[in-house]
């Protein structure tokens, strides 16, 4: 078989797209594996961006649809005093709801809580709205970039069992919470 329909064929092999994760979801440059994210203010959706995109939605006081995640890590003394029924949560100001939302990554994923928060901490005034997070665990807190809490929830979710999450998400809990130790500086 020869002819255009099988010139078609290699055409559409050889102009294949690049696997899923692997091009900015902005403008579809392709991405290496340490690209930055940006969220959909609107939809609440982590997109991954090239550096230049990354960079158009840097400014926190910007009005706009999208805003990147920075990287910062910062570890604070003392537990926050939360009165939830868990041991993980992550808390952020989600600006289109206008208030702090508080979620619980377990084996469902990042489950949002629906107790109302009444408290207010001054640590929860040195977040970025929308892009970073404060995260519990037992009498830690840290302030982190939100996609690493959308990170962590994936991989308890994908490793969870039984009640408690059992060993493996002990596990991914530890390798987690030693590599927020080593990248946070004190508040």
């Amino acid at each position: 078989m020869t002819g255009p329909p099988l010139a078609a064929l290699r055409r559409i092999v050889r102009q294949r797209p690049a696997a899923a994760g692997e091009r900015c979801e902005m403008c579809a440059e392709p991405i290496g594996a340490g690209h930055g994210h940006l969220v959909d203010r609107e939809t609440r959706r982590l997109i991954c961006g090239c550096r230049p995109c990354y960079l158009l939605f840097t400014d926190p006081a910007a009005r706009q649809r999208y805003r990147s995640v920075p990287s910062r890590y910062l570890s604070f003394a003392g537990p926050l005093e939360l009165d939830i029924p868990v041991g993980l949560a992550f808390l952020f100001h989600n600006s289109a709801l206008g208030r702090v939302v508080a979620l619980y990554p377990g084996p469902a994923g990042a489950t949002e809580s629906e107790l109302p928060l009444s408290f207010h901490d001054p640590r929860l005034d040195l977040l970025v709205p929308d892009v970073e997070a404060l995260l519990l665990y037992g009498d830690t807190c840290h302030l982190v970039p939100i996609d690493a809490c959308y990170g962590l929830a994936g991989r308890l979710r994908d490793c969870w069992r039984g009640f408690d999450g059992g060993a493996e998400a002990r596990a991914v809990l530890g390798e987690f919470f030693a590599g927020v130790r080593e990248r946070s500086r004190p508040a």
